[in-house]
């Protein structure tokens, strides 16, 4: 269990000051020139040695993603740009570091941006979060007050804009290039790769887009040292991360705690237990909505960590784990969640545009039980249609659910088709 000592968010639940003079007190901006001295070359190696992973859902190594930045600028601005979007079923880790620890957001901002060589960042933030927008550009405009923004931020001798932008709701913009379409203007389409964002991005200038937790995370890793962040966790999947814990709980809430905690004890430490007891669970989503789902019996031994989830066949994703206990239908609650991806398709690739409203239709047929095995068994052949040919991961997003139900509820799945015969029948019509 993760001590107190090694928490990066103190105010995570908000308990303390938000502002600027709370911040310092807990140990934000202190030292910030100090850190950006060391250049940035130092900083990106810094990062590297942490073991960081992005924290928004795909995991990739933070420092490696940084260091594909140009070193040399050719005549155009490099720009960080900070994914707030957050809008995957489950997830509100961003939300509590903006409403509560909006400084270590605005700090990592200039830091990472130093690394990176930009001059400005921009954050883009769901427009549903409308507090936490008016609370971030208040710790925005505290930090230009107090000249930790601006020409010769926080005495760096770097100049530094940080820019406060508002989306209009939609789940697509959560992906990086649909983001950066988004924030000039465009309709929120995810663009092809390559070019990657590094060589082209933000305006067709070299960017880097990160998620809210990493950036948040980057001070404290530079105060700490890499070291230290590496010894929390496991190998390859070092340090903390916030995990939301939801659905059939006594303690729904957002807790910071190691990589690589079993799930069970994540669980039964912090949220109180599953309702009814661990033997009243029947599912889990360890990784927000689009993520594979899990039953019991891999819950039993599940470690939460990157490759740990990999090797079943589901993912860490934003670290959001939805508990289902007994009185769940797990089929309904699929076809709950096809029917909000088939709603967020951006429609640009034919096999998400067409693929999600059939996965849907197909669900909500066997949900009223007016499917057959060989309906099941085709739905199932389509979700490997649809993931893996489309632009975006968004295929894979509303395939997934889809698929993890089929690996870990076949029986339950087949069971609601209008032409199953229970195991005995079948064994009995063969003999």
């Amino acid at each position: 269990m993760l001590s107190d000592s090694d928490r990066i968010y103190k105010n995570l639940y908000g308990q303390q000051d938000w502002r600027l003079a709370g911040a310092r007190e807990r140990g934000d901006w202190d030292g910030t020139a100090e850190i950006i001295a060391r250049g940035r070359d130092a900083l990106v190696e810094e990062m590297k040695s942490s073991g960081m992973r992005g924290r928004g859902g795909a995991g990739f190594p933070t420092g490696m993603k940084w260091s594909f930045m140009p070193k040399q600028s050719d005549g155009r601005p490099s720009y960080l740009v900070i994914n707030a979007d957050e809008s995957e079923p489950g997830t509100c880790k961003d939300r509590d570091i903006m409403r509560h620890e909006p400084q270590k957001l605005v700090e990592g901002a200039l830091i990472a941006a130093f690394a990176m060589g930009a001059h400005t960042a921009f954050i883009y933030i769901r427009g549903e979060y409308y507090n936490e927008a008016q609370r971030l550009q208040a710790a925005i405009d505290e930090a230009y007050e107090a000249g930790l923004l601006g020409k010769n931020a926080a005495n760096s001798g770097w100049d530094f804009d940080l820019v406060l932008h508002r989306g209009a709701g939609a789940y697509i913009c959560g992906e990086e290039s649909a983001l950066l379409e988004s924030l000039e203007g465009k309709k929120g389409m995810p663009r092809m790769k390559p070019p990657f964002p590094a060589a082209m991005g933000l305006y067709g200038c070299p960017t880097t887009v990160n998620n809210v937790e990493t950036i948040a995370g980057v001070p404290t890793i530079m105060r700490r040292g890499a070291a230290w962040f590496a010894g929390l966790g496991r190998p390859k999947n070092s340090g903390t991360k916030i995990f939301c814990i939801s659905g059939h709980v006594n303690r729904p809430c957002n807790v910071e705690e190691e990589l690589g905690i079993p799930l069970k004890e994540l669980i039964e430490k912090h949220a109180g237990g599953v309702r009814g007891g661990w033997d009243n669970l029947q599912a889990i989503i360890p990784g927000g909505a689009s993520m594979p789902i899990l039953n019991k019996e891999m819950c039993d031994t599940q470690l939460m960590d990157f490759d740990s989830l990999a090797a079943v066949k589901s993912g860490m994703g934003s670290g959001a784990i939805i508990v289902m206990d007994k009185s769940v239908d797990v089929v309904k609650a699929i076809w709950r969640l096809s029917k909000f991806f088939k709603h967020e398709s951006c429609g640009q690739c034919t096999p998400c545009r067409e693929g999600s409203g059939w996965m849907m239709r197909q669900m909500d047929r066997i949900v009223q039980n007016k499917a057959t095995l060989a309906d099941i068994h085709l739905l199932e052949q389509v979700t490997t249609q649809v993931a893996g040919h489309t632009i975006c991961a968004f295929g894979e997003a509303s395939s997934w659910p889809i698929q993890g139900m089929m690996r870990a509820f076949r029986p339950t799945v087949e069971a609601r088709a209008t032409d199953y015969q229970p195991p005995q029948q079948v064994a009995q019509a063969a003999e």
